[in-house]
């Protein structure tokens, strides 16, 4: 049978094929069992795998049915070793096609050189189907004798391997270099493997060979291991579920836990904690995958289409979590969702949970629906437009808007002071108020370009005013002790002032007493800073919640301004009075003004005169009103 007999069949031994189907078939379990990021580059390595199973179990056949050539019909022999062939060839154009897509060739980078091999492959397949037709191969003539004709593979093979090569060389640095010398040192392993064969006359390793790149790419680029202790992958991953998700048309299952104790630096989750977790994410969703969000947020996500009953199986989840809840002593949040068309990425999923979290009470359940994705692209256009003002720096925005409250000055029985208060008025929404806005610039540090904004508006309605007669005792801007922490805060302040031409004094900035130390020695050092200017300060929200008189009287308050709940409190019963007016006499006695907030009613008015008012503001006088209306209030200066 000469050399083509030994090259097809002479040492050959089925252990070679059989180690290859083995192999290929872990592949698929390992793959089915990890979580791997769906892409279009995996969906190609899972055609290679599959690939390479085919060629093993047609070599298998064809091998088999050579060395028994007189009991089976000989087309038998000819189609499986133009499949086998084939299959073999079809790997190594996927693993071309493959590189082309994770180096990121584009339609002319590389293109002739993938054009070429596509062009190679389809005559060496031609070849193959047609060389049992015209004896161009493998022959079985009379007697079933074996002869041969030429041998294309070896040619396919060398050249379609020098394509990868060539690839992995020239476009090397357009990925990680580590991870390209891992490649090629397999495929050097896989040539080896085949020299070797050559050498001794053997042939069983051929497909087994054609694995050994597939080991590299599984390893290095698609392998996303789980965390070992909870069973979690991260983010990435999810990011990639998600455009999965979107691209396939499917509709996901997602479930958030959420344990704020857990959600600090250097936070360990508690062994009961883990066990429980590993439980529950693979107890009871078919095909599902824990992701791992961020301290303390654990992510559960399921495809729907795998789990039918996947609502009963959610209210069997949350009521098992109910009966264990005890055990843990963590607070918690739980957020159940179904993938949306309209959320596009994960970290649309991400900040709508936070969003919906933000607004959930601890160990409660929130099944999103369509209002809270109303709420949160509301959220998320509000947020887009407050980046965008402060982005710009545009002292004059007009998106920005200033409102005063006018506050009546008991002694002379005047409107002369004044509260600035901000709204935002956006195209898609409409107005917008500050309980809405405020905490949204604060969280993501555009608060103080937003007070200068204010600050800088109100000046500029000052020096109008003041310009045109009127008497303007001061307007008082309500500043965040966050903004206290910009090291360049008093200069900024200063600097807007300065610029408008107006007194220091007709300025008063609004400050609420900060609990931390640290925030304490700051808002002091910045009050001192720009008292020494002439601006005025109030202490804001006197009454609710945290106050520590020590602190008050160490820092150089002018006004501080009693809450509406010490207004409605003192109206309550007698010693409530006595309480709120004593408070209101010692600050009086030690030179603060004391201005009650909220008065809305006569009666308001008379408790508070009694109660040693200086100023008075609410409803009574004046709701908000935009600033250019205080003329209608304030009055012309005397000549």
């Amino acid at each position: 049978m000469g050399d083509l007999t030994v090259y097809y069949y002479g040492n050959y031994n089925p252990i070679g094929d059989i180690l290859a189907a083995a192999t290929c078939i872990v592949f698929f379990v390992l793959m089915h069992n990890s979580y791997i990021v769906r892409t279009d580059t995996y969906s190609l390595f899972r055609r290679i795998i599959f690939t390479i199973f085919l060629a093993s179990a047609f070599s298998l056949v064809f091998h088999l049915t050579l060395k028994h050539v007189d009991q089976v019909p000989h087309i038998i022999v000819y189609v499986s070793l133009i499949i086998y062939h084939v299959c073999l060839y079809a790997a190594l154009i996927l693993y071309i096609l493959y590189g082309r897509l994770q180096l990121r060739l584009g339609r002319d980078t590389g293109k002739r050189v993938v054009i070429l091999a596509m062009v190679v492959f389809g005559l060496a397949v031609l070849y193959e189907c047609l060389a049992p037709f015209f004896g161009w191969g493998l022959r079985i003539g009379e007697k079933n004798l074996i002869s041969y004709g030429f041998n294309i593979f070896p040619v396919v093979y060398t050249f379609l391997c020098l394509t990868i090569i060539y690839i992995l060389v020239v476009y090397r640095k357009r990925i990680y270099h580590q991870i390209v010398y891992g490649i090629l040192f397999c495929s050097l392993v896989s040539f080896g493997v085949l020299y070797a064969q050559t050498r001794t006359d053997e042939s069983s390793f051929t497909v087994f060979s054609f694995i050994f790149p597939a080991f590299a790419i599984l390893y290095m680029i698609h392998s996303n291991p789980y965390d070992l202790e909870i069973g979690a992958v991260d983010t990435f991953a999810f990011e990639k579920l998600i455009e999965f998700v979107h691209k396939r048309d499917k509709e996901y299952l997602l479930m958030e836990l959420y344990l704020p104790e857990l959600d600090v630096e250097g936070a360990v989750y508690p062994e009961q904690v883990k066990e429980a977790v590993r439980r529950f994410s693979g107890e009871y969703l078919k095909g599902g995958t824990l992701f791992q969000i961020g301290g303390g947020t654990l992510l559960l996500s399921a495809d729907i289409a795998r789990n039918g009953n996947y609502e009963q199986v959610v209210n069997r989840m949350l009521n098992h979590f109910e009966e264990e809840y005890p055990k843990y002593n963590l607070d918690y949040k739980i957020l159940i969702s179904k993938t949306m068309k309209r959320l596009e990425t994960d970290k649309d999923y991400i900040n709508l949970f936070t969003y919906a979290k933000s607004k959930m009470e601890v160990n409660t359940v929130h099944f999103i629906d369509d209002k809270d994705v109303d709420e949160y692209h509301k959220h998320r256009y509000i947020l887009n437009e407050l980046t965008d003002i402060c982005k710009k720096k545009n002292l004059n925005d007009p998106r920005v808007e200033v409102f005063c409250q006018p506050v009546l000055n008991i002694e002379t029985k005047k409107y002369d002071t004044a509260e600035a208060l901000v709204r935002i008025n956006l195209q898609e929404t409409g107005r917008v108020f500050p309980d809405t806005f405020i905490p949204m610039a604060e969280q993501h540090g555009l608060i103080h370009q937003l007070s200068l904004i204010i600050l800088h508006k109100t000046c500029e309605q000052i020096r109008s005013m003041t310009e045109e007669g009127y008497h303007i005792q001061r307007i008082s801007v309500n500043i965040s002790a966050l903004e206290l922490r910009e090291e360049g805060f008093c200069k900024d302040v200063s600097e807007v002032i300065r610029q408008s031409g107006i007194p220091f004094g007709k300025v008063a900035i609004e400050l609420t007493e900060s609990q931390s130390e640290s925030d304490f020695m700051i808002m002091k050092q910045k009050i001192e800073e720009l008292k020494e200017n002439g601006i005025k300060f109030y202490l804001d929200d006197f009454g609710t919640g945290y106050s520590n008189f020590e602190r008050i009287m160490e820092l150089p308050f002018d006004i501080i301004k009693f809450d509406r709940s010490m207004v409605i409190a003192s109206s309550t019963d007698e010693k409530s009075e006595q309480m709120v007016a004593h408070l209101a006499k010692m600050f009086s006695d030690m030179n603060y003004s004391v201005l009650y907030e909220g008065v809305e009613t006569p009666a308001d008015e008379e408790n508070c005169v009694r109660m040693n008012a200086k100023y008075l503001q609410g409803y009574k006088y004046s709701r908000p009103i935009p600033m250019e209306r205080l003329t209608d209030y304030f009055e012309k200066e005397v000549s």
